[in-house]
């Protein structure tokens, strides 16, 4: 197949006979191998025929090297955590060289932090932090639509690595990233696609646009991360869409219900406060991009109200003591017992007491439990008048 200066029982002597010239002459065989398989044909005969030389050899080195030689399983540089990679089937692309890793025959890392992938002999080529540490320290978005300030803004160089790019394509191929509104080289810039966060907000647009790798990493990075004050950013919003109207309201009702859970021992012992989006039991105001796609895709709403109904049942039905807790509306004394995450329900803005809606609204004097406490305040403060007075 290919002469490598070996003979075929070369390397067939008990382990112990070895000698260190052994050892270079196998490593020496094993490059010359891998030349080989690159020069090759693609998925041919003979480079088939050299990988399966390539596995023989490698493992009558894997039988003389000292394991201590072997390249560390972690490498830490510029904040990325580098774990060297076992998987030798899979087939991907260093995204520092832009050319293909070749797991068989080559070491490749990937880190944990923001999964950038590369050739061991790259790594101390690395120029770019760790977009994990970004995510950590500074979590927000860019909201405004591809803030594009012009390729002459970077001296005509790529935003990342700087090498020398232009529109005409020489002596780089320029291209923008529709996330930054910056312009890259086509080693930082691989055309993928993510859903813009600013298109999102402003015009509720889920349509994927090319973006840099660098991009691409921070945004999936971001996409569950709940950093999104939607009535801050575009209030309109919920006018045009009608599936925030009722997620938020949903959102409104898991927080009324979250105080019963709080003093109730039952569902602290089923923590039934845990859930996979933490956000949604601690405010009602802010979203991740995850959750507005959700929203888009029609699954959120019906998610929410799986949780609704589980909370429901449990104050409602299912535990005497969150029973126990509930209104009677002092306004027509009938009816069934009333919690505030009722739909048919109003709650006094000032004390919190609940009444049926058609009550509350029908009823021209003021909240009952309101007048009783201001009465008690008058006679609180006529019954220390004459002390003072003294």
């Amino acid at each position: 197949m290919m002469d490598l200066g070996l003979s075929e029982d070369h390397f067939s002597r008990p382990v112990g006979l070895f000698l260190a010239s052994d050892v270079q002459q196998l490593q020496q065989a094993i490059e010359e191998c891998k030349q080989v398989i690159l020069e090759l044909p693609e998925q041919s005969e003979k480079q088939k025929d050299a990988v399966v030389r390539l596995i023989h050899l490698r493992l009558k080195l894997q039988e003389l090297k000292d394991p201590n030689e072997d390249e560390p399983n972690i490498r830490v540089l510029l904040e990325h955590r580098f774990y060297k990679e076992k998987s030798k089937s899979v087939k991907q692309t260093c995204d520092k060289c832009s050319t293909i890793i070749w797991g068989l025959i080559q070491t490749w890392y990937t880190c944990t932090g923001c999964y950038y992938r590369c050739h061991s002999k790259c790594l101390n080529l690395v120029s770019k932090p760790c977009v994990s540490s970004k995510v950590s320290h500074q979590a927000e978005y860019e909201l405004n639509i591809c803030p594009e300030t012009g390729l002459d803004s970077q001296d005509y160089r790529c935003a990342e690595c700087r090498a020398p790019i232009s529109l005409r394509g020489v002596p780089g191929e320029a291209r923008q990233c529709d996330y930054t509104g910056q312009y890259y080289c086509s080693h930082c810039h691989w055309n993928d696609l993510a859903v813009i966060p600013a298109r999102v907000v402003h015009n509720w647009d889920f349509e994927p646009r090319k973006v840099s790798r660098c991009s691409m990493r921070y945004l999936a990075l971001m996409v569950s991360r709940p950093v999104l004050r939607l009535r801050e950013i575009n209030p309109l919003l919920f006018n045009y869409v009608e599936e925030l109207v009722e997620i938020r309201k949903l959102r409104q009702d898991i927080l009324l219900m979250k105080p019963y859970f709080i003093t109730c021992k039952e569902a602290m012992e089923a923590r039934l406060l845990l859930q996979d989006r933490q956000h949604f039991v601690e405010n009602d105001e802010m979203y991740s991009i995850q959750d507005l796609l959700d929203v888009h895709m029609g699954r959120l709403g019906c998610s929410l109200t799986e949780i609704h109904t589980l909370f429901a049942k449990h104050i409602k039905l299912d535990c005497e003591r969150c029973q126990a807790k509930g209104f009677v509306c002092e306004l027509c004394r009938e009816g069934d017992v009333l919690f505030p995450f009722d739909s048919h329900t109003s709650v006094c803005m000032d004390c919190s007491s609940v009444f049926h809606r058609d009550c509350y609204y029908d009823n021209s004097t003021t909240c009952p439990k309101c007048a009783r406490l201001n009465l008690r305040k008058q006679s609180l403060f006529q019954a220390s008048g004459p002390d003072v007075d003294a």
